[in-house]
């Protein structure tokens, strides 16, 4: 396990410094002039030059290169260049604000995808499978979006239980504030949940034809507990990568229902920076994007290796 570590996370090192290089030349591609962007179409060339300077913009590429590292090492991950706040005023929160969809949405589709996954294997080809296997094939292939906007017109216009109101934090309104996530997370977890039930399935289908489930059986073990000891069990093994994977997809889904809904999170901070190229916020953004997935990923490999026993052989 400690090899497996030290290599993952040498990889995991690797990785932040492609994706921190590749995103500090990208957004160097975006047209438009950053410095007209944050000071407006009535600025004269002194401003914008002296604008252009305190960004700077007139340093060679190499010597912002070094700079960027620089300062990113020491946790400084620059300045706003529209509002002027230090972006760690602001990722955090914002970060925070997509955890919580994204987290909330991935446990609801842990917890309701599994023993709809179960349930459809142990009852292969009858009426239950096909019902939970069409159900999953149809969360799979509605849009986001038109999840999103039929939640929306449903529990918000048709039948208002759950009106959209403005955002609020969970410490000013609790209760307000879990009103609110309740349509974005159900957004986000309904194709995870689609995902999740299929995985489980098909998994559970290939572990129960094995050898040692068959010698389980043969030896007078109840049929409850070879289900739940061997066959779930040694299933949850892919189950646990694909919600590693599925977390990943999540945070990438956020865009539309963070737009859809209102929500202030990472999604709709990086399409307000794009838009005004603001180079600083939009760097922070994609890394800690990045540096969220990369975490995600380890995290199911190593709860992978701890479920399977196995793995610590490979």
């Amino acid at each position: 396990m400690t090899r497996f570590l030290l290599r993952r996370t040498g990889l995991a090192v690797f990785q932040l410094f492609v994706i921190g290089t590749l995103v500090f030349l990208l957004v160097r591609l975006i047209p438009g002039d950053p410095a007209r962007a944050a000071l407006g179409e009535t600025a004269d060339a002194e401003q914008l030059a002296h604008a252009r300077a305190l960004m700077r913009l007139n340093e060679p590429v190499a010597e912002q290169y070094a700079g960027f590292w620089a300062r990113l090492l020491h946790g400084d991950l620059g300045t706003s260049l529209i509002s002027g706040r230090a972006v760690l005023a602001d990722l955090p929160i914002r970060l925070g604000n997509t955890l919580e969809l994204v987290l909330l949405a991935l446990a609801v589709a842990l917890a309701a995808g599994i023993p709809l996954g179960r349930a459809a294997a142990l009852r292969a080809g009858r009426r239950t499978d096909h019902a939970v296997t069409g159900g999953s094939i149809l969360g799979l292939s509605a849009p986001v979006f038109v999840i999103a906007t039929l939640l929306l017109l449903l529990f918000s216009v048709y039948w208002p239980v759950l009106p959209q109101q403005r955002y609020v934090t969970l410490w000013d309104d609790p209760l307000a504030h879990l009103r609110l996530l309740v349509l974005p997370v159900l957004t986000l977890a309904i194709g995870a949940t689609a995902v999740i039930t299929r995985m489980t399935r098909a998994a559970m289908l290939e572990t129960a034809s094995a050898d040692f489930v068959r010698t389980a059986r043969a030896t007078g073990i109840a049929e409850r507990l070879v289900v739940r000891r061997h066959i779930l069990r040694n299933s949850l093994v892919p189950v646990v990568n694909a919600a590693g994977v599925e977390l990943a997809t999540l945070i990438g889904g956020t865009v539309l229902v963070e737009t859809v809904f209102g929500w202030p999170g990472l999604s709709s901070y990086l399409i307000n920076a794009v838009s005004t190229r603001d180079y600083p916020v939009i760097q922070a953004v994609v890394l800690a994007a990045a540096v969220l997935v990369i975490a995600v990923n380890l995290a199911a490999d190593v709860a992978g290796r701890l479920i399977d026993p196995r793995a610590e052989a490979v």
